[in-house]
């Protein structure tokens, strides 16, 4: 039997980092071996350009909008307007400029490519992104981001709105932040609110520039019948870079 010593112990013997990599690694591979679950892995690469700005690239699969699971590639530029003092701490923890500020614009480029052979998605994304400081060390951002699709000269839009609630926790000389948020999309073609996504996870950072997030998330497709349900898995790998 697995006992509370023995759990200790563990902890004891295994480095923060190991820890916590052996935890995410679990934690994807439980989620992904369910039954019609779906592993998405994802790197982002972000450069911070000066104290208000950043480049990032992103390369990770993705399932949305009830199609199968594809590929999702392009950059991202990311200019931070207002800093928190309530967030500082957070942000050098983090290793995330971005952690500090009251409200994040952005604009990125998508490719979508398709799997099938059909012609390819070219996506605009204009987000705007409000971070608010709570009582007892909580952190709530909401996500506001419109993705304009382009594919085989035919224009459509939607719009998604995403709310998030966090709290960190030290562990040694570790940062660990759960998570949990929901995320509901507004879609042209179908005029309605036709898909609802739900995340739990935590992320936490392994050196000086890299970070981990793994999650699962759970999707309800409600645009076309019959509805669609999706799980997936996610983990997502973050290096992060200085210019300046």
């Amino acid at each position: 039997m697995f006992t509370d010593l023995m759990f200790a112990k563990t902890f004891r013997v295994l480095p923060p980092t190991r820890l916590l990599l052996t935890v995410a690694a679990l934690f994807c591979y439980a989620m992904a071996a369910a039954q019609d679950t779906q592993f998405l892995p994802e790197l982002d690469t972000y450069v911070q350009l000066n104290t208000d700005m950043r480049v990032w690239l992103q390369m990770k699969g993705t399932r949305e909008g009830g199609m199968p699971q594809q590929a999702e590639i392009g950059p991202s530029f990311d200019f931070f307007i207002k800093s928190l003092p309530q967030l500082i701490p957070n942000s050098i923890v983090d290793l995330d400029e971005s952690e500090s500020r009251f409200l994040i614009l952005s604009m990125g480029y998508r490719c979508l490519p398709q799997a099938s052979g059909a012609p390819g998605t070219n996506r605009m994304e204009p987000v705007g992104t409000f971070q608010v400081p709570l009582k007892g060390g909580f952190l709530v951002w909401d996500r506001n981001r419109f993705d304009l699709d382009w594919q085989a000269g035919a224009y459509t839009w939607r719009y998604r709105n995403r709310l998030q609630a966090e709290r960190g926790f030290a562990i040694a000389k570790h940062r660990i932040t759960p998570y949990a948020s929901a995320e509901m999309f507004y879609q042209r073609k179908y005029r309605e609110w036709s898909e609802t996504d739900l995340f739990g996870g935590f992320r936490f950072p392994l050196g000086k520039i890299v970070a981990l997030n793994a999650y699962y998330e759970h999707e309800n497709n409600t645009g076309k019948p019959p509805n669609q349900q999706v799980n997936a898995a996610g983990l997502a790998l973050n290096l992060l870079f200085s210019a300046h």
